[in-house]
């Protein structure tokens, strides 16, 4: 499952929309709460506690919880030493000739894993059929959880590895430079690993040097490095990052403003449940960000995006969100080359970079008509712009394919189950509809064809349309213009416009019909803009809606007055 960071973003919300997460904490907290006197009391010494927990429809949880519940004041200095591989047997296999590097695991996890090693041992020859199976857990309860997990990983054939998803909530890193770089070499395995980190949370940053901080290269074997996927969270939302390095830095970053903020409250543990109701029921309404002109392509446009939503800019005021960006993109770029893709061990898609391309395709055009105009057409334009068209059809037809098959897939489901799925999705299906439906427009209206809405819109559109008005989302006034039209439908309703515009000017016995049409269009346009429900590139000049009204002031002539014609003349460039 390798990232280049332009995929980020949407992966967050699909992990939020598949009910893994959720699943995972409810194991963890029916777990601490079984064990709440262990849990409560700081002056036990560490211990670790596990359950098994059986669901026939999503296959089972195997939840590890640390007692007493980890906090920033229970770590001591000694709480950062190493063990090496050297003088562990149980995870001699991450050692291969071509990782010379020492291996170190962090000597506390190891020490609980060891602890319960025979009692594991059974439990592993439990799930050797390759059966779906989450391992997860919080604290250092996560940090048993992933080595439990590579220990089971070791024991399954390759494809054994699709089965399992261990997925951690603010534990601290597991290990050195070396074992990174082994856990590098099993990418398949690496795949396997969740780390979801709150921004408020110190103890995931706590085993980070700062040597680390520091460091051009990292390959003193006493440092700790993080592997595997990170969900990074905050109030503005999650992405996920796989690139060790650019962890590293968000981590470092993350974890002085929580270390700063919870400085008299030290023994705060985060409430990772909390977290994720919050984001459930987050707005689903986002449109493009603004990008600084110093972001110089796709990569680091999508790279860009996914750090705003994990508010690194709000930790610290002086980080400089571009800069950062082109260089967590030029190591994606290095990354990229040495790495292949490994299926998503629970099937979740890989339309990140798919959307990423159709965002930065979208800023890209509006100093031209506007995205919407510029694929209409893609086919009287230059070589060069039509390979770029062309690398978006793909990407088009890619997220297309995603989203229908997710339709098909969420409304097979139980009717409870498919409407919680339903809801978790939502934000991702919007932006996905809000974005992807103008093309498909596009290039029905481009083939000659008429009345898209009646006889061409695809069926996954309005059962995404559905999902919104189901859920009774309740919507706030706005204060300027939606960054994508809210409607995704617009453009065909100014498609039809053109059309009835037209036969304005032919057949007088199709007149009163086109009249009446043009009217209830008038309407419809300046109830959006009036609630600033459209995007300002819809008054761009070459733009289809701004040619249609350019002939439609022609044909209805200067005596005409409308809201539309009263907002057109006296100043429509103020709209934003």
């Amino acid at each position: 499952m390798v990232s280049l960071y332009n995929t980020g973003l949407e992966l967050a919300n699909l992990l939020l929309g598949s009910d893994l997460l959720n699943q995972s904490w409810e194991a963890i907290s029916k777990l601490q709460k079984q064990n709440l006197t262990l849990l409560e009391d700081p002056s036990l010494p560490f211990s670790v506690k596990y359950q098994i927990y059986e669901n026939p429809s999503k296959g089972s949880t195997i939840a590890f919880v640390s007692s007493p519940n980890c906090a920033v004041n229970h770590l001591q200095q000694e709480f950062r030493e190493l063990v090496s591989s050297d003088q562990i047997t149980s995870f001699d296999f991450l050692r291969s000739r071509s990782n010379t590097s020492s291996i170190s695991i962090h000597k506390a996890a190891f020490t609980l894993f060891a602890s319960l090693e025979n009692e594991l041992s059974l439990l592993k020859q439990q799930f050797t059929n390759s059966q779906p199976l989450i391992v997860t857990g919080h604290s250092l309860g996560g940090s048993v959880a992933s080595l439990f997990t590579l220990w089971l990983l070791e024991s399954l054939p390759s494809y054994g590895a699709q089965q399992i998803l261990c997925i951690t909530f603010g534990s601290p890193l597991l290990g050195n430079n070396g074992f990174q770089k082994a856990m590098s070499e099993h990418p398949a395995w690496s795949s396997c690993f969740l780390h979801v980190v709150s921004d408020k949370d110190p103890v995931p940053g706590f085993l980070i040097s700062d040597h680390n901080a520091s460091a051009a290269t990292l390959t003193t074997p006493t440092w700790y490095m993080p592997f595997g996927t990170y969900l990074f969270g905050s109030e503005s939302g999650f992405s996920c990052f796989e690139e060790p390095q650019s962890i590293l830095e968000l981590m470092i970053m993350s974890s002085r403003c929580a270390e700063s903020e919870n400085l008299h409250n030290r023994s705060q543990v985060i409430d990772y449940g909390h977290i994720l109701e919050q984001l459930k029921n987050k707005a689903i309404c986002r449109g493009i960000s603004e990008l600084p002109d110093s972001i110089s392509n796709p990569l680091q446009a999508g790279t860009y995006l996914l750090l705003e939503a994990t508010g690194v800019g709000k930790l610290q005021e002086n980080v400089n969100l571009s800069y950062l960006a082109m260089n967590i993109a030029k190591r994606a770029e290095v990354q990229a080359k040495h790495k292949q893709n490994v299926f998503d061990p629970f099937k979740i898609s890989v339309t990140k970079k798919s959307l990423t391309y159709l965002e930065w395709y979208i800023k890209n055009s509006l100093e031209e008509a506007g995205y919407y105009d510029k694929y209409k057409t893609r086919r009287s334009r230059s070589r060069n712009e039509i390979e770029s068209t062309e690398t978006l059809i793909k990407h088009h037809r890619t997220l297309n394919f995603f989203w229908k098959r997710t339709v098909t897939e969420v409304g097979n489901l139980p009717w409870k189950e498919g409407k919680i799925r339903r809801k978790r999705l939502l934000y991702a299906a919007t932006n996905y509809r809000r974005m992807v439906e103008p093309l498909d427009i596009a290039e029905y209206y481009g083939r000659g064809k008429k009345d898209y809405v009646l006889h061409g819109r695809s069926e996954h559109y309005k059962l995404l349309e559905k999902w919104l008005t189901d859920e009774n989302t309740q919507t706030y006034q706005r204060s300027q213009a939606s960054s994508l039209t809210v409607d995704s439908s617009f453009w065909a309703y100014v498609e039809e416009a053109v059309i009835s515009c037209q036969v304005l000017k032919g057949s007088p016995q199709d007149q009163e019909s086109a009249k009446d049409n043009l009217i209830k269009f008038e309407q419809y346009v300046m109830d959006m803009i009036n609630n600033f429900l459209v995007s300002p590139e819809i008054f761009l000049p070459q733009s289809s809606f701004m040619l249609w009204w350019n002939e439609y002031s022609k044909v209805v002539g200067n005596s005409y007055t409308s809201p539309l014609t009263n907002f057109m003349n006296g100043g429509f460039r103020s709209y934003a």
